[in-house]
């Protein structure tokens, strides 16, 4: 079956700010407080959909959400306009009002776990979006998240996010990896977590968002092969070093993992565990990079692996498409010189500019989702969701027109930013053919 691997980029939102919100991610604790930029995120975002779009991919979009959520608020007893909501519960708990305000939904790899038609024993298309239970400004995405895939991918089966209830903490595809052969044929899914929910207490200092249980459930819902699917442990040493996500530490494609020597609790085991998955599949690649040649530190702080690997068209072997911060740190690009010049899978790098999203915790792996598409899906995929010429002008003209330059966090407790990102999502809609409802404040 004919297949093609496309990337569906979270578009960055117009309250992006450092909130420094997410615990155990050393960079969102580093630049808390600072100003960013919503302009130059978003525009920094569109210019990596672009540059694979150019190159031959199928490169999508995911909308930002609406923020604040005012509904959220509402929940939690503040009442009257939506104006009168979000002052009231600014004046109450400034830090509450960070949280729903966050613009996070823009790391598309925590929107779902994705399997495609050809691992599932019912041949459709399965995503099940992260319920992201760890953390609270990630914890009220789910549903919305669901709409938007729902609105991009109406011919797939998207279920419902897992209970909310630590047992079942999911952060979706950025703890989970695809190997196979060619796209359209069966694969060897990889599901990383970081504690067993019924083991008992974790062992880690910062928090393991993954469990075992969420794995095993989203394997169970979308009809994945036993004989095909793994469950590895993530190491708790690379956890506490700042790796919150397996997606810092390890990525793959085709069939090249490429990971760091500490990714996992039991490398041999797990390794041993993909290549008899893989039997009678293809022949998996591994490419280690050794503690020696870039220090689990440095390669956390310069997201060596949370970059992307792909196949450019007319290309035998993988790019990495990696952040400036890679090339910036030392050790990783002397790696990352060494490795092309090799004769592995990996046979170039690309370096991106991505660095408001960076400050905030994400490099170019965690800005998108990965979605493999049969022929037939691609043709059902909502087009208007599809990266063109076209839609890039589009996005890029509507960004310039709507996003402040400049955003500090006690800047989220204003109305007029509320009403500005409201007025400019309303417009998005019909950019993206999302409906007039897609969003909250356009159901009220």
């Amino acid at each position: 079956m004919l297949a093609r691997e496309a990337n569906y980029d979270g578009l960055i939102g117009p309250t992006h700010n450092y909130g420094g919100l997410s615990r155990g991610n050393l960079a969102s604790a580093k630049n808390k407080g600072l100003t960013a930029s919503p302009r130059a995120a978003a525009l920094q975002g569109l210019q990596k959909m672009k540059l694979m779009a150019d190159a031959g991919l199928v490169q999508g979009v995911l909308p930002p959400q609406a923020r604040p959520n005012i509904p959220e608020l509402r929940l939690m007893g503040f009442s009257g306009s939506d104006e009168y909501v979000l002052a009231n519960a600014w004046r109450a708990n400034p830090i509450l009002v960070r949280n729903m305000s966050s613009a996070s939904s823009m790391w598309a790899a925590n929107a779902a776990t994705v399997s495609p038609s050809a691992d599932c024993a019912d041949g459709q298309l399965h995503l099940t979006p992260a319920n992201l239970s760890t953390m609270l400004h990630r914890s009220i995405e789910h549903a919305q998240t669901g709409r938007a895939l729902r609105a991009a991918f109406p011919s797939a089966i998207v279920h419902d996010a897992l209970p909310m209830q630590s047992t079942y903490s999911d952060e979706g595809a950025a703890n989970h990896v695809r190997l196979c052969a060619e796209q359209g044929e069966a694969g060897v899914e990889l599901f990383v977590y970081g504690r067993d929910a019924f083991a008992g207490a974790a062992d880690t200092k910062f928090p393991s968002r993954q469990t075992l249980q969420a794995s095993h459930i989203i394997a169970t819902r979308h009809q994945l092969s036993p004989t095909h699917t793994v469950f590895a442990k993530q190491s708790p040493k690379v956890i506490d070093a700042g790796a919150f996500h397996n997606d810092v530490v390890c990525v793959g494609a085709r069939q090249c993992l490429f990971y760091h020597e500490y990714a996992f609790e039991d490398t041999p085991r797990t390794l041993a565990a993909i290549s008899k998955a893989a039997e009678g599949l293809f022949e998996p690649q591994f490419v280690e990079v050794s503690n020696k040649e870039v220090p689990i530190n440095d390669a956390i702080t310069a997201y060596l692996f949370n970059s992307m690997l792909v196949q450019f068209p007319g290309e035998e072997r993988l790019t990495l498409v990696a952040p400036t911060e890679t090339e910036d740190n030392p050790l990783a690009k002397a790696y990352c010189d060494k490795l092309i010049l090799g004769n592995g899978p990996i046979g170039a790098v690309k370096y991106v500019d991505v660095r408001q999203s960076m400050r905030n915790g994400g490099g170019p792996a965690c800005l998108r989702l990965r979605v493999v598409l049969t022929d037939a899906e691609l043709a059902a995929a909502n087009p208007k969701m599809l990266l063109d010429d076209v839609l890039f002008t589009q996005l890029s003209n509507w960004v310039t027109k709507h996003y402040r330059e400049d955003m500090a966090p006690d800047d989220l407790g204003g109305p007029e930013l509320m009403r500005e990102s409201f007025k400019a999502l309303d417009e998005l809609t019909g950019i993206m053919g999302l409906g007039a409802d897609f969003y909250p404040f356009q159901r009220t």
